[in-house]
Protein backbone atom coordinates (compact mmCIF):
# COMPACT_ATOMS: atom_id res chain seq x y z
CA UNK A 1 0.00 0.00 0.00
CA UNK A 2 2.53 2.56 0.64
CA UNK A 3 4.61 2.10 -2.22
CA UNK A 4 1.93 3.37 -4.66
CA UNK A 5 1.29 6.67 -2.39
CA UNK A 6 5.33 7.08 -2.55
CA UNK A 7 5.06 6.16 -6.15
CA UNK A 8 2.68 8.88 -6.68
CA UNK A 9 4.75 11.65 -4.59
CA UNK A 10 7.62 11.27 -6.77
CA UNK A 11 5.14 11.65 -9.75
CA UNK A 12 4.05 14.70 -7.85
CA UNK A 13 7.64 16.07 -7.63
CA UNK A 14 8.85 14.72 -11.01
CA UNK A 15 5.80 16.76 -12.86
CA UNK A 16 6.64 19.93 -10.88
CA UNK A 17 10.30 19.64 -11.52
CA UNK A 18 9.40 19.30 -15.18
CA UNK A 19 7.00 22.22 -15.09
CA UNK A 20 9.48 24.57 -13.56
CA UNK A 21 11.93 23.46 -16.19
CA UNK A 22 9.64 24.10 -18.64
CA UNK A 23 8.60 27.48 -17.06
CA UNK A 24 12.49 28.22 -16.78
CA UNK A 25 12.96 28.02 -20.50
CA UNK A 26 9.91 30.35 -21.36
CA UNK A 27 12.03 32.96 -19.00
CA UNK A 28 14.42 34.99 -21.63
CA UNK A 29 17.93 35.70 -20.86
CA UNK A 30 20.52 37.53 -23.20
CA UNK A 31 21.09 34.25 -25.60
CA UNK A 32 18.94 33.56 -28.24
CA UNK A 33 16.24 30.99 -27.85
CA UNK A 34 13.96 29.12 -29.90
CA UNK A 35 11.89 28.14 -26.67
CA UNK A 36 10.54 31.41 -25.80
CA UNK A 37 8.13 31.07 -29.07
CA UNK A 38 6.49 28.11 -27.60
CA UNK A 39 3.26 30.07 -26.54
CA UNK A 40 3.16 32.13 -29.55
CA UNK A 41 0.51 30.91 -31.84
CA UNK A 42 0.21 31.79 -35.87
CA UNK A 43 -3.11 32.77 -37.44
CA UNK A 44 -2.14 30.03 -40.10
CA UNK A 45 -5.09 29.42 -42.78
CA UNK A 46 -7.85 31.00 -40.21
CA UNK A 47 -6.73 28.10 -37.43
CA UNK A 48 -4.45 29.09 -34.31
CA UNK A 49 -1.40 27.66 -34.57
CA UNK A 50 1.93 26.96 -32.79
CA UNK A 51 5.11 28.71 -34.39
CA UNK A 52 7.42 25.66 -34.59
CA UNK A 53 4.70 23.67 -36.87
CA UNK A 54 4.28 26.21 -39.43
CA UNK A 55 8.26 27.50 -39.13
CA UNK A 56 11.78 26.47 -38.44
CA UNK A 57 13.38 28.61 -35.52
CA UNK A 58 17.30 28.19 -35.75
CA UNK A 59 19.67 30.77 -33.73
CA UNK A 60 22.79 30.83 -35.64
CA UNK A 61 24.09 33.85 -33.38
CA UNK A 62 24.01 34.51 -29.30
CA UNK A 63 21.64 37.40 -29.84
CA UNK A 64 19.93 36.13 -33.24
CA UNK A 65 16.85 34.10 -33.80
CA UNK A 66 15.84 33.17 -37.31
CA UNK A 67 12.66 31.73 -38.27
CA UNK A 68 12.23 30.37 -41.82
CA UNK A 69 8.63 29.11 -42.49
CA UNK A 70 7.81 26.07 -44.82
CA UNK A 71 5.63 28.22 -46.53
CA UNK A 72 6.18 31.93 -47.84
CA UNK A 73 2.71 32.67 -47.34
CA UNK A 74 2.81 32.70 -43.62
CA UNK A 75 5.29 35.14 -43.23
CA UNK A 76 3.11 38.19 -42.47
CA UNK A 77 0.99 35.89 -40.47
CA UNK A 78 4.49 34.89 -38.26
CA UNK A 79 5.41 38.57 -37.88
CA UNK A 80 1.94 39.71 -36.76
CA UNK A 81 1.51 36.77 -34.17
CA UNK A 82 5.45 38.05 -32.48
CA UNK A 83 4.48 41.41 -32.73
CA UNK A 84 1.09 40.50 -30.75
CA UNK A 85 3.07 37.89 -28.26
CA UNK A 86 4.27 39.46 -25.17
CA UNK A 87 7.96 38.92 -25.93
CA UNK A 88 8.81 42.42 -26.60
CA UNK A 89 11.05 41.86 -30.03
CA UNK A 90 10.86 43.31 -33.29
CA UNK A 91 11.14 40.63 -36.11
CA UNK A 92 12.46 42.12 -39.48
CA UNK A 93 10.84 40.33 -42.64
CA UNK A 94 12.94 40.39 -45.65
CA UNK A 95 10.59 38.40 -47.93
CA UNK A 96 12.26 34.81 -47.51
CA UNK A 97 13.39 34.34 -43.15
CA UNK A 98 12.18 36.38 -40.09
CA UNK A 99 15.14 37.74 -38.39
CA UNK A 100 15.14 38.96 -34.32
CA UNK A 101 17.94 40.60 -33.13
CA UNK A 102 17.71 40.20 -29.49
CA UNK A 103 18.72 43.39 -27.86
CA UNK A 104 21.52 43.09 -24.64
CA UNK A 105 19.29 43.27 -21.29
CA UNK A 106 19.76 45.90 -19.00
CA UNK A 107 21.12 44.87 -15.56
CA UNK A 108 17.45 46.14 -14.29
CA UNK A 109 15.80 43.74 -16.80
CA UNK A 110 18.10 41.08 -15.55
CA UNK A 111 17.10 41.50 -11.71
CA UNK A 112 13.68 41.61 -13.05
CA UNK A 113 13.86 38.55 -14.76
CA UNK A 114 15.90 36.95 -11.51
CA UNK A 115 12.86 37.97 -9.45
CA UNK A 116 10.60 36.41 -11.56
CA UNK A 117 12.22 33.17 -11.75
CA UNK A 118 12.84 32.60 -7.97
CA UNK A 119 9.07 33.66 -7.76
CA UNK A 120 8.72 30.65 -9.44
CA UNK A 121 11.41 28.52 -8.31
CA UNK A 122 9.56 29.44 -4.44
CA UNK A 123 5.88 28.30 -5.90
CA UNK A 124 7.37 24.86 -6.72
CA UNK A 125 8.83 24.27 -3.89
CA UNK A 126 5.83 24.90 -2.37
CA UNK A 127 3.77 22.35 -4.67
CA UNK A 128 6.27 19.66 -3.77
CA UNK A 129 6.01 20.39 -0.31
CA UNK A 130 2.53 20.45 -0.78
CA UNK A 131 3.06 16.73 -2.57
CA UNK A 132 4.58 15.73 0.99
CA UNK A 133 1.92 16.79 3.14
CA UNK A 134 -0.76 14.98 0.98
CA UNK A 135 1.37 11.69 0.71
CA UNK A 136 1.94 12.38 4.76
CA UNK A 137 -1.89 12.66 5.32
CA UNK A 138 -2.19 9.33 3.11
CA UNK A 139 0.40 7.65 5.01
CA UNK A 140 -1.72 7.87 8.40
CA UNK A 141 -4.53 6.43 6.58
CA UNK A 142 -2.97 3.81 5.65
CA UNK A 143 -2.72 2.10 8.86
CA UNK A 144 0.51 0.82 8.89
CA UNK A 145 2.70 -0.48 11.84
CA UNK A 146 5.11 2.31 13.60
CA UNK A 147 8.08 0.83 12.17
CA UNK A 148 6.75 0.94 8.36
CA UNK A 149 5.35 4.16 8.91
CA UNK A 150 8.21 5.77 10.68
CA UNK A 151 10.27 4.42 7.37
CA UNK A 152 7.96 5.75 4.78
CA UNK A 153 8.22 9.35 6.69
CA UNK A 154 11.99 9.12 6.16
CA UNK A 155 11.76 7.82 2.38
CA UNK A 156 9.39 11.31 2.66
CA UNK A 157 11.14 13.71 3.44
CA UNK A 158 14.29 11.65 1.59
CA UNK A 159 12.52 12.73 -1.97
CA UNK A 160 11.43 16.15 -0.81
CA UNK A 161 15.00 17.42 0.25
CA UNK A 162 16.23 16.27 -3.12
CA UNK A 163 13.72 17.79 -4.85
CA UNK A 164 14.27 21.20 -3.32
CA UNK A 165 17.68 20.40 -3.63
CA UNK A 166 17.06 20.13 -7.55
CA UNK A 167 14.83 23.32 -7.57
CA UNK A 168 17.60 25.12 -6.27
CA UNK A 169 20.16 23.75 -8.75
CA UNK A 170 17.82 24.94 -11.13
CA UNK A 171 17.23 28.71 -10.10
CA UNK A 172 20.46 28.66 -9.13
CA UNK A 173 21.42 27.97 -13.10
CA UNK A 174 18.95 29.78 -14.25
CA UNK A 175 20.15 33.24 -12.42
CA UNK A 176 23.70 32.46 -13.53
CA UNK A 177 22.24 32.19 -16.96
CA UNK A 178 20.31 35.61 -16.58
CA UNK A 179 23.10 37.15 -15.24
CA UNK A 180 25.60 36.75 -17.68
CA UNK A 181 26.63 39.51 -19.61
Amino acid sequence: MSNAILDDMEQKIQKAIDNLISTFSLIRSGKASASIFDRVMVDSYGTPTPLNQVASISTPEVRLILIQPWDKGQLSAIEKAILASDLSLNPNNDGKVIRINLPPLTEERRKALVKQAKNEAEEHRVSIRNARRDTLEQLKKAGLSEDDEKKDKENIQKATDNAIKKVDTLFAEKEKEIMEI
